[in-house]
């Protein structure tokens, strides 16, 4: 997929081609395969320039990348203002001067702040330097190398006012510096591609042996930004699914449940697959027959399980305590909470419980590559990958077969409570998620 292929954008040819690929591979098992196409507006790059300087006379090129969902043109010559973490209070802070301004803003939490920062994801950034009146935002990245992020800074996976731009650390941080001394100015010269595009979630069924309808869905998102071949993003995460679902025939089991293994396309755009899985279930009356949501975004060499569901620990412990028996290097670590931005969370937002692997590290100190053009097939690590089969495997069995499950789908104000007590309230708020 990654050599023969290459990146697998949503909506490109290349998109269309992973996936043919990963149906063909499903169906050669003996599964029974389906599209579930879906139509959306989407985004890809085209021109980008930024330019740094000491006046808006004397500005230099400075290496960068556009971010997902950039206006379709945009043109802003402006003061650099430095917001910090570009969180609410730094906005507040700066006594609304950013107005009209470009905001610069570091990607995680800057190195010396106080304990507990929070750590708010590049699309809520940009929310924030919108609504307080921005003209642009150039956000820096984390990893040192010059290394360069794209992803989207859109919380609702449409275009945004303003453009948004990635830098690498070493500029950011230098610019930061001048801008202690002296006045930095900023153009953002781009285009943008943006339209409606056609993409298709791939869905491999084994039916369940009892007749109420009630299923198990397993997924990963098969499609990757377009600056490398998205090995690691998400290759690792979609391939173990498809390696699931391989084991799962090749091992001839059966399941009680309905097991779906899916491949989200669109996750990297604003979960747009596993949005319109969701909405095409809600339109069936069919949400309450998920019992439960299993998703492999970036999960490499698992130590235990992470589920939204506390209620799960007994029996998770129960299944991995067996596996640990079989591979000492599985931990049978627990871990359970609420998170976002990634294909689980429509269904999280639906009461939906969810989980998947966790305690395992990237492979071959791959985490500085999330989202550049390094993200390539040899950073992937062949027993890691193997693992995540194995371990999730019996995961998948054990919740396709145990007669009953200690949880189901939560109510509207449970789930409030649910969100609220998981720190949600205020990110799924500026991405117009929260429904309360």
């Amino acid at each position: 997929m990654t050599e023969s292929i290459g990146h697998r954008l949503t909506g490109s040819a290349n998109g269309a081609k992973a996936e043919e690929y990963a149906f063909k591979l499903l169906r050669s098992y003996g599964y029974d395969v389906k599209f579930q196409p879906f139509e959306v507006e989407s985004w890809s790059r085209l021109t980008n320039e930024t330019k740094i300087g000491d006046s808006e006379d004397s500005l230099t090129k400075i290496t960068s990348v556009t971010l997902a969902h950039s206006p379709v043109k945009a043109n802003v010559k402006a003061e650099l203002v430095d917001l910090g973490n570009g969180l609410e209070n730094d906005y507040k802070l700066d006594s609304g001067k950013v107005k009209g301004k470009i905001a610069l803003v570091f990607l995680g939490v800057l190195p010396g702040s106080p304990e507990g920062t929070p750590a708010l994801h590049r699309s809520e950034k940009t929310a924030i330097a919108t609504k307080y009146g921005a003209a642009g935002i150039i956000i820096i990245n984390g990893v040192k190398g010059g290394v360069l992020l794209t992803g989207t800074a859109s919380v609702t996976g449409k275009l945004i006012p303003i453009p948004a731009v990635c830098i690498g650390l070493e500029n950011g941080m230098r610019i930061k510096e001048k801008l202690k001394a002296r006045k930095q100015f900023a153009s953002l010269n781009m285009t943008n591609f943006s339209g409606l595009i056609k993409a298709r979630n791939v869905i491999a069924t084994t039916k369940g042996t009892d007749t109420l309808g009630d299923k198990i869905v397993v997924g990963g998102h098969l499609d990757s930004w377009d600056l490398a071949t998205g090995a690691i993003d998400n290759g690792i995460g979609s391939f173990a699914v498809i390696d699931m679902a391989r084991t799962y025939k090749a091992l001839n089991l059966e399941n009680k449940r309905t097991i779906e293994f899916v491949l989200f396309m669109g996750e990297e755009q604003g979960l747009l697959g596993s949005k319109a899985y969701v909405e095409v279930a809600k339109h069936l009356n069919a949400l309450d027959q998920i019992k439960f949501m299993l998703n492999y975004d970036m999960t490499n060499d698992p130590k235990g399980f992470s589920t939204s569901r506390a209620e799960m620990k007994d029996l998770f412990g129960l299944w991995g305590s067996q596996i640990a028996k079989i591979d000492t290097g599985f931990k049978n670590i627990f871990y359970s909470g609420a998170w976002l931005h990634s294909d689980h969370q429509p269904f999280m937002l639906q009461g939906i419980p969810i989980g998947g692997g966790t305690g395992g590290d990237l492979p071959n100190d791959s985490g500085p590559f999330y989202h550049s053009d390094g993200d390539v097939f040899k950073l992937v690590d062949e027993q890691g990958l193997k693992n995540t089969v194995r371990f999730s495997t019996m995961l998948v069995y054990g919740l396709a077969n145990t007669p009953a499950l200690p949880v189901k789908r939560q109510g509207d104000n449970e789930l409030k409570e649910f969100l609220k007590q998981n720190n949600l309230e205020v990110p799924l708020k500026i991405a117009g998620e929260w429904r309360w």
